[in-house]
């Protein structure tokens, strides 16, 4: 297997339609005005704030699901801000997680030869993005989308106050201390992105369940992104740092 088809990718079926941000409503709607002028609301896949991405009249690009039936035919994919590409679509992280993992990209997740998604474990009645399992034991994966970033190429998540994600980091910490493996992927969707740490002051209290986690031994990875309206691939790590 080359190069070229070890690569971790989702190519978008239709070409990405470009337009114009003009807002995001109630998280799931985002108006955006399209080149002829034509102004429309799409669905935008994001529960998070999006804090640092809305950047007024910036470019986007759209999916177009050419289903008539569909409430909102259109989907918020890319954006562009503050010079970075971003994709705000946050189901793509995890598609683009199990084929790296697949492929063998990730070294540190390589060699499992089962791998399962949404898997339902733990005490808190929580699912696993993907459980990887084989003579080695169990590994189990919890993908997180990160887009919140500045120009110097510093991210952090979350945007918003998680109790789910804190909950998550909980689950990881147990299935560790059951003698299994916990990893907290972090999808870094921005081309930008060099480094990647908790926002501490937009919720506390993850960032200390993130302290705890590492410390009972759920390891922590952060991979980026590259972006184009074509394809969105897995790209390279970047590093990961807990504050002191």
């Amino acid at each position: 297997m080359d190069a070229a088809d070890k690569e971790s990718r989702v190519i978008f079926e239709e070409p990405l339609v470009p337009c114009t941000l003009l807002a995001r409503r109630k998280r799931f709607l985002a108006d955006v005005r399209l080149a002829d002028g034509t102004e429309l609301t799409a669905h935008c896949p994001n529960s998070g704030s999006m804090r640092g991405c809305l950047e007024p009249g910036a470019r986007a690009w759209i999916s177009d699901s050419k289903n008539p039936a569909r409430k909102l035919r259109y989907t918020l994919e890319l954006l562009e801000a503050y010079g970075a590409l971003l994709c705000v679509n946050t189901q793509r992280p995890n598609a683009l997680a199990e084929e790296a993992i697949r492929a063998g990209l990730i070294p540190e997740l390589a060699g499992y030869p089962t791998l399962q998604r949404e898997v339902r474990y733990g005490a808190e009645s929580s699912r696993i993005d993907l459980l990887l399992s084989g003579p080695q034991g169990r590994c189990f994966v919890e993908v997180k989308n990160v887009t919140m970033g500045t120009p110097d190429g510093l991210c952090r998540f979350p945007d918003a106050v998680t109790t789910r994600g804190a909950k998550h980091l909980r689950e990881l910490s147990a299935q560790v201390a059951a003698g299994d493996r916990g990893v907290l992927l972090f999808c870094v969707s921005r081309d930008d992105a060099t480094v990647v740490e908790p926002a501490d002051d937009i919720d506390p209290a993850y960032g200390q369940a993130l302290r705890a986690a590492v410390a009972a031994g759920v390891e922590v990875l952060a991979w980026r992104l590259a972006i184009q309206p074509e394809a969105v691939r897995l790209e390279r790590p970047v590093a990961f740092r807990l504050p002191t």
